[in-house]
């Protein structure tokens, strides 16, 4: 099955790379390579301890025209270990352990590979770490990211879109994505028409119809064993919904998009949800949406922290009964400033009810939710980068909103602090994961210094 699931995207890429090619693309060919040597912090045998590996990284890269790939060689040692070697190596990089498959270890030693961008070419490909893909409207994928797990651990997955107007026949379009390619456990994508396409009237002309589906074959992938018989019996999870999006107007000063959305999850709960997007001034981007939810619905089940949590939503999915509905509401705000060097983006979102609106509920869409991202680009102070995340779940659950809102319990925590000089690149990052697994913080942190030739 895996064999023919890769032979599948094989043809696609080559048959869409293609077509592309005719189109005219005659960009001279690029190779770059970085060398890194650094730590990671890595988890022990023991349930929650970690300790600090040396790394020693070779990252070539290569692209021509829209076409790139890079590979992770990355060799992560501690020299002198209790064991009384010399050296000893990381062997999880290198050997399958606890039912993976040599998939799942050496698919990652390719850092990516693409062709074309997202949002820019009419199709366009990537295969490796996935940071933040979004399906349609995002109200069941949003912002879907498969780098959770590192260090430690690299997942490849695959993103990818065609647009008929590569074609010459701009009527249809599909997206599609998984978050493992090793394992096609979490598999979903988006097609959508645009019916009236041939008229004149821009408003119409760019209207979509879409149907999204999205299916998790496995949410108790990474639950430990132990631990399994505290969670119902393994089932196929999947999401499904249609939405029909309306860009209103676009133009330099100001663009709106309107749509309607509904899904519906494996326990039959439905949600609804009716909004607007755009950008004000070309630096400004906004949002907002009112929901509509039965009990036991979860919007956005697959966002950037899925794989965290993907346990936790599917004991949630699997013992709610449906029952009221409850209207909710979200609202996002983000400014690009300074050329997009410093960019800032905050999304809220909870119910229309007191909080909590049932004490003890395990829905987290019961309560607020807090999405901030914060990023500094090299050459606003001087070469000084950075990227900040801070998500918070389930506010006001365990204490008052604003007490609440800052307490890492439920939170997720990252940042990561560049600074280059020449070639050379030093790199900070450090991530806070609360884990509801171990009810305990999972914390790693890694520090690298770079060159790129």
């Amino acid at each position: 099955m895996t064999k023919r699931w890769c032979a599948l995207f094989l043809i696609l890429f080559l048959a869409a790379a293609a077509f592309a090619q005719d189109a005219g693309d005659s960009s001279s060919p690029a190779f770059g390579a970085g060398l890194n040597l650094g730590s990671d912090l890595l988890p022990t045998g023991a349930l929650g301890a970690m300790e600090s590996w040396t790394k020693l990284g070779f990252e070539p890269d290569f692209s021509i025209g829209k076409f790139g790939i890079g590979l992770d060689l990355t060799f992560r040692f501690r020299f002198y270990p209790p064991t009384g070697d010399a050296i000893e190596i990381y062997e999880p990089d290198w050997i399958p352990s606890g039912g993976q498959t040599v998939f799942d270890v050496y698919l990652p030693k390719l850092l990516y590979v693409r062709y074309g961008l997202r949002g820019i070419d009419p199709f366009f490909i990537k295969l490796g770490s996935i940071s933040d893909f979004t399906l349609g409207n995002g109200f069941i994928v949003n912002d879907y990211s498969n780098m959770r797990f590192m260090p430690d651990q690299r997942l490849f997955g695959l993103q990818t879109g065609l647009d008929g107007a590569l074609f010459k026949f701009p009527y249809a379009g599909f997206e599609a994505l998984t978050g493992n390619l090793a394992r096609f456990d979490v598999v979903g994508g988006r097609i959508y028409v645009r019916p009236l396409a041939f008229t004149q009237v821009p408003i119409l002309k760019s209207m979509q119809v879409g149907l999204t589906g999205v299916v998790d074959r496995d949410p108790l992938l990474y639950v430990p064993s132990a631990d399994l018989v505290n969670y119902p019996a393994t089932e196929l999870i999947y999401v499904l919904g249609a939405d029909v999006t309306v860009p209103i107007f676009a133009s330099r000063a100001a663009s709106l998009t309107a749509f309607v959305e509904g899904a519906r999850e494996p326990s039959e709960a439905m949600g609804a949800a009716v909004g607007v997007n755009g950008k004000l001034f070309s630096f400004v981007d906004y949002g907002a949406q009112i929901r509509y939810f039965q009990d036991g619905f979860i919007p956005t089940y697959f966002d950037a922290n899925y794989d965290l949590y993907r346990a936790d939503r599917f004991e949630t999915m699997m013992t709610t009964v449906p029952g009221a509905w409850t209207p909710g509401w979200l609202a996002s705000l983000g400014f690009d400033l300074f050329r997009e060097k410093l960019r800032f983006g905050a999304t809220l979102d909870g119910p229309f009810t007191a909080i909590p609106a049932a004490p003890g509920n395990e829905n987290q869409a019961a309560y607020p939710h807090l999405k901030g991202t914060l990023v500094l680009d090299e050459g606003m102070i001087g070469g000084i980068s950075l990227a900040a995340g801070y998500e918070k779940y389930f506010i006001g659950k365990k204490a008052p909103f604003f007490s609440d809102l800052v307490d890492p319990e439920d939170a997720v925590i990252g940042l990561a602090v560049n600074y280059k000089t020449g070639a050379t690149m030093l790199t900070l990052a450090y991530t806070y994961m609360w884990d509801p697994n171990l009810g305990d913080f999972d914390v790693s942190s890694s520090l690298t210094a770079s060159v790129e030739f």
